[in-house]
Formats: C-alpha cells, structure tokens, sequence
C-alpha cells in the first residue's frame, strides 16, 4: 500500500491520540499531514515534535502565536494556522490523502463536509456531522467520489459484518447496535438527580473524552448513533435496534434475512476501529491486547429502559420520525451537557432542556442546505440556553452563552 498521508482534525482527543498510536505502530504506511486541536496547545506541541506534521491549526490567533513560538524555538518548520476556514483548508488540501474527522460536535461538520468535497478518504469518528446533516454529507460524499468509513466502535463493526456487502439488496433484516448502559445502568433512578459530572464520566468499559462520556451516560449517544447509522447504511429507522450488552466485548451485529446474526468481538479499545479503517482493506497490528474468550463468564444482553435513559428515548423518536428534528436534537443536548459539566444543570435536567428545544422547534425540511442547518443549530442553542435560565428548581441559572 502506498504512503497515507493524514489530516488529524482533533488530534489531542481520544480519538485523535488513538490514532496517532497507530499510526506511530506503521511509519512506513501513514505520515501526519496535518493535526488540529481547539485549545491544547501543550499536547498539540508534544504532538507536532513526535510526528512532524506539515501543519499544525488551533482554534484562536493567541494559541497560534503560542505554538508557533514554542515550534519555532524546538527549530521544527510546522505551519500554524487557526480558525474554521483552516480547519476546511487541511480537510481538502491536495497533499492529505485521509481525513480523520475527530472533532466533537458541531464543530467538526464543516471540516468534514469539506473533505467530502474534495473526495478525500474520510475516517468519521464525529457522528454529529451525520446527525446534522445526513442527507446533504452522504449526497456530498456521493457526488465527489469521497470515501467513507466510520471510526465508531458500533459502526465500524456493522461495516466489518457487511463485508462487501450492503443494506440494500444483500438480505440485511436488521442492525443491532451494542450499548453497554455507561455507568448508571442499575443505579436508583431516584438518585439520579444527584450525579456528580466525574461520576457521569466514569465509563466502566471505555476511557473518552468528557462530552461522550456523560452522552454515554445518558445514553444519548446510543440516540446520536443511531440516526448516524440510518444515513451510513442507508437503512430504514424501524430496522434500527439498540440492545444493553453491559460487557462492551461484541460491538453491534447485523441480521440477515436467514436469521443468520454477524457480530464483531473485540476489547473495548478504540485502536481497533482505528487501525481497520486506516488501512482497509487490509489489517494491521492495532496495539490492542488479544480478546481472551476463555475469561469471559457470559456476554449478556437486553432491552433499554426508556425510562431511565429518556435521552435514548428522543434520540429514537427522532430517528422514527424521519431525522428531521435531528439538529434541534444534537445541538441542545450539546448545550445541556455543557451545562451540566460545569454544574448549571443538574444530570436529569439535559433530557428536559433536549426535551423542550424539540417540542418548540419546528423540525427542517429534507431538502435544507447547510445554511438551513446552521441557522436551526443556532436557534436550538438558543432555545435550550433560555429554557435553562428559566428554571427557578435550585440550580445556577447563569448559563454561559458559547
């Protein structure tokens, strides 16, 4: 295989350090291009001193003149860029061959669609671009030869049991995406309006960033996945099942018209999908220990309770109604989880403020282009941020405006 040369956009995240450590595994398969970071401009150094990127891009002019200082004084020639418009830039430059979209939120749509544009390989680990904008990426992605392979543990192990086939016309009955119910899976529902941010963040199986992991343990990132399964696989919505496997070892599993059931195993590490993407369609060494079924006591499953994860619960309503309310849906739970994080909010408040954004906000016609969807992100935000500053329930209600 020749020479991958990589953008990395949100390359201080999980996603974003995982894949570095594959990529370090592989120095005659992949080089750095590029890597972006918003604001960790320590790691994001460290980074540009191990893999000698083309280019380095942050979020604002103060942390370029940073980085670009500290770079210059370690005698290494990375470029510094910063903004949005950088970020599009490293996404369809001519001298990046692979994207690895890794930016959490709606932050990473525009840098993602932009590789859609320019054809690139794409690497998605940002579901929210989907989410977002479903219909006008896989169009874009259709349009400009892009190619698409998601990093997702829960995707990326239904691509790997299609094989080389697809939803369509392959005898594909049903995708069952996993969910290992994060850490409140059998706590007391009536304690869960005391859940502390760093008890929300304590994954029992996975180790993410912030934001997912509270969204794990809501569950509403089982609702994100969802939708962004039904424009990946182009699969009808009641084809869509979400199942609690606690155990987190089989990752999703497609169902076949034969009854025949496909599962992807493997140890809850996100190298694994990493390293399967980045060189499909070969395989690599990933740096993940061997799965040890000889250790496994059982791998069990069941149905969630809609009740204790209500967020899981609007995800699929949004999903059975035809996605078109999925950007209200993603952009207020990004700001209820932002509020939660820094303590505005209590944890049973961010299906509420989702709850509301959804039930006031009209949902966006099929055909909206991304000016549509921007301007119905924006309009959630603010919809959930007044919600929020409207409560008198004993919170702080000086909800940061971002």
């Amino acid at each position: 295989m020749s020479m991958q040369r990589l953008a990395i956009l949100g390359s201080t995240g999980s996603i974003g350090t995982s894949t570095l450590d594959v990529v370090a595994r592989h120095p005659d398969r992949f080089r750095v291009f590029a890597l972006t970071a918003h604001q960790s401009i320590d790691r994001l150094f460290e980074q540009c001193v191990a893999f000698l990127p083309d280019i380095a891009v942050v979020g604002h002019a103060e942390g370029a003149a940073e980085l670009e200082q500290r770079l210059r004084a370690a005698r290494l020639s990375t470029e510094v860029a910063y903004g949005p418009q950088a970020l599009d830039a490293v996404a369809s430059a001519s001298r990046c061959d692979t994207v690895v979209a890794a930016i959490v939120g709606a932050a990473g749509l525009s840098s993602s669609l932009a590789a859609a544009r320019a054809g690139k390989k794409i690497l998605l680990a940002n579901k929210e671009a989907l989410v977002m904008s479903g219909a006008l990426f896989m169009r874009a992605v259709a349009e400009h030869g892009a190619t698409l392979l998601p990093l997702d543990s829960e995707h990326n192990a239904i691509f790997q049991c299609l094989g080389t086939s697809s939803c369509t016309g392959a005898g594909v009955e049903r995708l069952i995406l996993t969910a290992s119910g994060g850490p409140f899976l059998h706590r007391e529902l009536d304690t869960l309006d005391d859940v502390t941010p760093d008890q929300a963040c304590k994954h029992p199986n996975w180790v993410m960033g912030r934001k997912i992991s509270v969204d794990s343990a809501t569950m509403m990132n089982k609702g994100l996945e969802v939708i962004e399964a039904r424009w990946l696989f182009d699969m009808p919505p009641e084809r869509i099942e979400v199942l609690i496997h606690p155990q987190s070892v089989i990752h999703s599993m497609v169902a076949y018209a034969d009854q025949s059931v496909l599962a992807q195993l493997g140890n809850p590490d996100m190298r694994t999908p990493i390293a399967h993407a980045m060189a499909h369609p070969d395989r690599v060494d990933s740096g993940v220990a061997p799965l040890d079924l000889t250790r496994m006591s059982q791998l069990s499953f069941h149905e969630p309770d809609l009740e204790r994860f209500p967020c899981l619960r609007l995800g699929l309503d949004v999903l059975r109604n035809g996605c078109a309310a999925s950007v209200t849906l993603n952009a207020a739970n990004e700001v209820a989880v932002d509020a939660f994080l820094h303590e505005h909010i209590r944890f049973t408040d961010i299906a509420r403020v989702i709850g509301h954004a959804l039930d006031r906000l009209p949902p966006l016609a099929p055909t909206a282009g991304l000016d549509d969807i921007l301007a119905a992100d924006e309009l959630a935000r603010v919809t959930a941020r007044q919600f929020m500053a409207q409560q008198t329930r004993g919170y702080t209600h000086a909800v940061a405006v971002h």
